[in-house]
């Protein structure tokens, strides 16, 4: 898995950036913080956040953390209940049992006690890719036949680089509202193909019907012409929230485009990207930076 770096103002600034260049979300992608900014005087920062970022790998749990979760019985429930006791005045005195047979008898265990550890999964060979791709595949071929659908899975593998189609008609329902449902099935696919098998390299990517690649197009189209309208305009524009694989695409589709700057701001789930011109971005910054200078030499004179 490749390293990003990012910079910005901010270590959570800086984060968000490189999430839009992987194009995952939080919980996919891992941080490890190079450069924080240094404080300055009257709570200023001196320099900037610098990040590197990556997709997170695939872990799997150690055995010792999968417990059966079923109901035990106790130690008192399982016992047998105690029979009425008779009248001992005519069998005499209770014979005394010796020292080695009351020491004799094993030790009773406690139920509660958990688990014995165990040896965890992570020190196994690399999972082969072809068996990730083939247990997605069948789980796919399943789901599609439970729903009663009509729909072929074809999968694709290309080094570390999974990657499944479900093909056919009438396949809305495993797509969603923005491609919703089209996420949690694949990340339901993962837990089936990747985690439980213990794979920890593959990147797996679940389709439907070419959804993702309409996605792309219908968004690059709209990126442009977004683009088109802030040119024209001279104001900058803030597009309605999205995940972050669908702001990469506008980030990607928008970074060759002449004039033009993108940002994203706010956070998940309702982080947007802003399109602007560059030049205003500047003017923006300079005027941040004047404003900053106003306000330290305001301070100075009061001191």
């Amino acid at each position: 898995m490749e390293w990003v770096e990012t910079t910005a103002a901010t270590i959570e600034d800086a984060k968000a950036l490189a999430l839009d260049r992987l194009g995952v979300d939080d919980a996919d992608a891992e941080f490890e913080v190079v450069e924080e900014p240094k404080a300055g005087l009257f709570g200023r920062t001196r320099g900037e956040a610098r990040v590197r970022a990556r997709i997170r790998p695939n872990s799997v749990r150690a055995k010792a953390d999968r417990r059966d979760r079923r109901g035990k019985p106790t130690s008192e429930s399982s016992t047998k209940p105690r029979q009425p006791r008779s009248d001992r005045t005519d069998r005499g005195p209770r014979p005394e049992r010796s020292t080695r047979e009351r020491t004799a008898r094993p030790e009773r265990t406690d139920r509660s006690d958990p688990p014995r550890e165990r040896t965890p999964r992570a020190d196994l060979p690399p999972v082969d890719p072809n068996t990730v791709s083939a247990v997605a595949t069948t789980f796919l071929e399943g789901l599609v036949s439970a729903a009663g659908l009509q729909g072929s899975v074809l999968a694709k593998v290309d080094g570390e680089n999974i990657d499944i189609d479900v093909l056919g008609d009438d396949l809305g329902f495993l797509v969603g509202t923005k491609g919703v449902t089209l996420m949690a099935l694949q990340d339901l696919t993962r837990v089936v193909s990747q985690r439980r098998l213990g794979d920890h390299e593959t990147r797996l990517r679940v389709d439907v019907a070419g959804y993702r690649e309409k996605r792309r197009e219908a968004l690059c189209r709209f990126a442009i012409k977004v683009a088109t309208d802030v040119k024209a305009s001279g104001q900058a524009r803030a597009l309605e929230p999205m995940n972050s694989a669908d702001r990469k695409i506008v980030h990607d589709a928008l970074a060759e485009h002449d004039g033009i700057s993108t940002r994203s701001e706010g956070i998940d789930p309702f982080r947007r990207v802003v399109v602007a011109l560059a030049s205003t971005m500047l003017d923006s910054q300079d005027t941040q930076n004047s404003q900053d200078t106003q306000n330290l030499e305001s301070s100075d004179e009061s001191n």
